[in-house]
């Protein structure tokens, strides 16, 4: 097919596999475009990103901007939840093209009568959409340019800023090109920033050896709040199995009273539907998440699809489970471990769509119930395009619900899982421990195409892992590591009481917790306030305050002359707020270095004065070097300082 358009529109960017998946953003949020826009010849070319919501039927229109090379830009903000469509139009700007030639004979002195008289054909079809004060403007420059005894006038207006603006904003597009349609989708704030606390709610009872129950956890709710969480997760609350139940530190038998793992979801207490009756009832659940969101605090709720060998779908629905030919059902492992007290879902049962359903139903049912947020269990052992399509059906209905994927394996699956849909991810900080290890991974998140579509989590520790530089690190450590979290990703959480009481016992050479709390009730005291519990506090508050910490592409790592020093600037879009984060890696022993700030993004020059304030301290200094000098020590590790200039 013959194709008479002459503008090539190439290397769109965003874009995610060739526009198979959508970007992401969050409400308010600016989206940058770039493309190269070129064309045959030497003409004059335009190009424009058109984009619009879901529920528009009209296109808005931002201009791009030639930068070099044949590269434009432009941006615009996507302002609604849902999603948006955005592509690319260039043409060849035949007006501009014009005045751009009548420009050069002009000053060359040769006489363009002919080419006034071209002018005329350009300016008549933008009678018809400019307003009153501009088509007497137009009108002028017709009358002008048809009267050779104007010839001096008309030369003027040729040329003038007033009659480009005119055809810049009134393009004839001919010819028009146009990209093929891309898509974002575009979230509440929260899928950016949040603040994770995780604690098992059968712990949460004031007096020990009781199993804990959500009045219990109401009580705790103040607590979380006033520590600057917003988020509050909670593992399985379902029933428990009973058969192959787990006993205290995983072992495979358990002894009377041991309250089994909660992933070992479902007993004749019922499934992925119902509490468990030691924690309360369904309305005692819907009360907690009521009172929650009145300190603004969001229950997570775990999503884990798998059940117990005594799970009510296990009998009625035996072809959701792969049976062997001695009619039992393998159960799941993740070598080198085993889970004797769960079976894995056949997800090729031959009843998978009453099985997809079941578990989109289920999703729906705690929905209803108000729980708006989802930390996802091993989303990496059920097919991606269950994901794509539960996720899709939930967005449909409830576009507030989030996602958090768990899934501690190979990048690539994790970056599969953050295309099909899901809002927020795990990540590897939590091995990533030395300087070039976090700023090489940080690179990595930033500034390859993951930006656009994988949100990181951040998370210090979880209750399955107790990684080896926790295990018997000191309170400098922990200070370290949630201060990394919370400055480097917008996103964070840790595993509460384990993680702020620095409980590390742990099972010889493995990354796991010693008598786990996965497999018992655990008795803490809640009332604990230590210099850890102050930190994190002060952090969050810190966080909440400065917009520069509410995302985590905006990040420049600076030059520090010590491998146990790690410095970095973040700064909001409007570069109204402007952060320098100071951290030492070094638990032990002071450290010194001389910090290079980063003088071309701040624009400042050399010998500029600022002034550095310390947000957790209330200290100031007066910096006038492009270099200058900081000491850290293990009491104290970091400084957030905000930049004043």
């Amino acid at each position: 097919m013959h194709n008479q358009k002459r503008v090539v529109i190439d290397a769109v960017k965003p874009q995610i596999n060739c526009g198979e998946f959508f970007i992401k953003r969050i409400v308010n949020e600016i989206v940058n475009i770039d493309a190269h826009v070129l064309v045959d010849g030497h003409d004059v070319i335009a190009a424009s990103v058109l984009y619009k919501h879901e529920k528009e039927r009209k296109w808005s229109e931002a201009r791009m901007h030639h930068t070099v090379n044949d590269e434009w830009k432009a941006s615009f903000t996507v302002e609604k939840q849902g999603f948006y469509s955005y592509k690319i139009e260039g043409w060849v700007d035949y007006a501009l093209n014009w005045q751009h030639g009548i420009e050069r004979k002009i000053d060359d002195n040769q006489y363009v009568k002919s080419e006034l008289l071209e002018g005329i054909e350009y300016l008549k079809p933008l009678l018809k959409k400019a307003t009153a004060t501009e088509k007497e403007y137009i009108q002028h420059c017709i009358d002008v340019f048809g009267d050779e005894n104007q010839y001096d006038k008309a030369v003027t207006e040729a040329k003038s800023e007033r009659l480009h603006k005119i055809f810049y904003k009134y393009p004839e597009k001919h010819l028009v090109n146009t990209s093929k349609e891309l898509q974002i989708y575009v979230d509440r704030k929260k899928a950016l920033f949040s603040t994770w606390y995780e604690f098992f709610p059968r712990s949460s009872s004031e007096k020990e050896g009781e199993h804990g129950t959500f009045k219990d956890c109401e009580r705790l709710l103040p607590r979380v709040s006033e520590m600057g969480f917003d988020t509050l997760y909670f593992p399985p609350v379902h029933p428990i199995g009973e058969v192959n139940r787990k006993g205290k530190n995983n072992t495979t038998e358990a002894k009377d009273g041991d309250v089994g793992s909660a992933w070992g979801i479902g007993s004749k207490h019922g499934g992925h539907k119902d509490i468990h009756p030691q924690l309360g009832t369904i309305e005692d659940f819907k009360k907690l998440v009521k009172k929650a969101k009145d300190l603004n605090i969001e229950i997570a709720m775990d999503y884990a699809l798998q059940a117990a060998p005594d799970h009510p779908w296990v009998k009625a629905h035996p072809d959701w489970f792969k049976w062997r030919p001695d009619g039992t059902v393998q159960y799941a492992e993740n070598p080198p471990k085993k889970y004797q007290d769960i079976l894995p879902i056949y997800w090729e049962s031959k009843d998978y769509k009453n099985l997809w359903q079941e578990c989109l139903d289920t999703l729906f049912y705690w929905i209803d119930c108000g729980i708006n947020v989802f930390r996802v269990d091993n989303p990496h052992t059920k097919p991606y395009y269950f994901w794509n399509w539960a996720i899709s059906e939930v967005k449909k209905k409830h576009p507030d619900v989030l996602f958090l994927a768990e899934a501690f394996t190979k990048p690539k699956v994790m970056q599969q899982l953050a295309k099909q849909g899901y809002t927020q991810s795990y990540t590897y900080f939590t091995w990533r421990n030395t300087k070039h290890e976090l700023i090489e991974y940080m690179t990595e998140l930033t500034q390859t195409d993951q930006r656009e579509y994988m949100r990181p989590n951040f998370w210090p520790n979880t209750p399955d892992i107790n990684p080896y530089h926790l295990q018997g690190a000191n309170e400098s450590k922990y200070i370290q590591r949630y201060v990394l979290a919370a400055t480097l990703s917008s996103n964070i959480g840790i595993y509460g009481p384990v993680f702020e009481q620095m409980i590390d016992d742990t099972i010889p050479g493995k990354e796991e917790y010693y008598m786990s709390e996965k497999f018992e009730v655990k008795h803490y005291n809640w009332n604990v306030e230590n210099k850890l519990t102050t930190i994190i506090s002060k952090v969050n508050a810190i966080r909440h305050q400065h917009e520069a910490l509410q995302q985590t592409n905006n990040i420049k790592f600076c030059h520090i002359e010590n491998d146990n020093l790690i410095a970095f600037y973040k700064w909001n879009d409007a570069k109204t707020d402007e952060l320098l984060i100071i951290i030492s890696l070094e638990q032990y022993y002071a450290q010194q270095g001389n910090v290079q700030l980063p003088l071309q993004e701040l624009g400042v020059q050399h010998g500029h004065q600022i002034t550095v304030n310390d947000l957790v301290t209330g200290s100031s200094y007066n910096w006038h070097s492009e270099w200058n000098f900081v000491e850290l020590h293990p009491t104290l590790p970091f400084h957030i300082f905000k930049i004043n200039k």
